[in-house]
């Protein structure tokens, strides 16, 4: 079926015409994510809580403004 490196080229030049350069790292991330999870999950070791990350940290709120005197 994969008998010549070829087949590898061609559909690699089809999933980054799928995909674009710039959406590939992000999916290859998620895939590493969820092999790790899963690997993590099988083994049995230590619950979930402990060894999930955010995908995303917690973003600060901006600073309150100053309010604004409108006397005339």
């Amino acid at each position: 079926m994969w008998d010549s490196p070829m087949h590898l080229l061609i559909i690699a030049i089809v999933i980054l015409v799928l995909f674009g350069g710039r959406k590939i790292p992000e999916v290859m991330k998620g895939l590493g994510q969820g092999v790790r999870e899963f690997k993590e999950g099988m083994r049995g070791d230590q619950p979930p809580a402990q060894t999930s990350q955010p995908v995303n940290p917690p973003v600060a709120a901006p600073p309150p403004s100053a309010p604004v005197d409108e006397k005339k």
